[in-house]
């Protein structure tokens, strides 16, 4: 079962213009409001942080990498949604403390579907 998505921003990170893209695509059309950037710094250098319901960042980006920005986020939104994706699933074997709940991590190639009921998932638990 789905939530509904109108309200709902998610911000996407990632540093390849081909996934931020893809992503973009995939969730307007399940309704979300969509914000993109293509480093850790440029999300956190645009102040959304306050606006977003949900973060979705690649792992592996060049300067502040998906993990650093959980840690973060977290400083400051503890309870926020947030979805790594990584194209390097050897990356996952050790993964770090991240402070909070923990991410919902997907593997590249992943079913949009999949990601979708993801957020969808975190969304509903959320604290409001």
């Amino acid at each position: 079962m789905s939530i509904p998505t109108q309200s709902f921003v998610a911000a996407v990170v990632d540093d390849d213009q081909s996934i931020l893209r893809s992503l973009e695509y995939l969730l307007e059309s399940a309704d979300y409001t969509v914000q993109l950037f293509t480093s850790g710094a440029a999300f956190l250098d645009s102040g959304c942080l306050p606006e977003i319901d949900c973060l979705i960042s690649d792992i592996d980006m060049p300067g502040t990498d998906g993990f650093e920005l959980v840690r973060l986020v977290r400083n400051t939104r503890p309870r926020l949604p947030i979805v790594l994706i990584t194209g390097y699933p050897d990356r996952l074997t050790h993964l770090p403390s991240l402070g909070g709940p923990n991410p919902r991590i997907f593997t590249k190639p992943f079913q949009g579907r999949e990601l979708l009921e993801a957020l969808s998932d975190a969304l509903r638990s959320a604290p409001e």
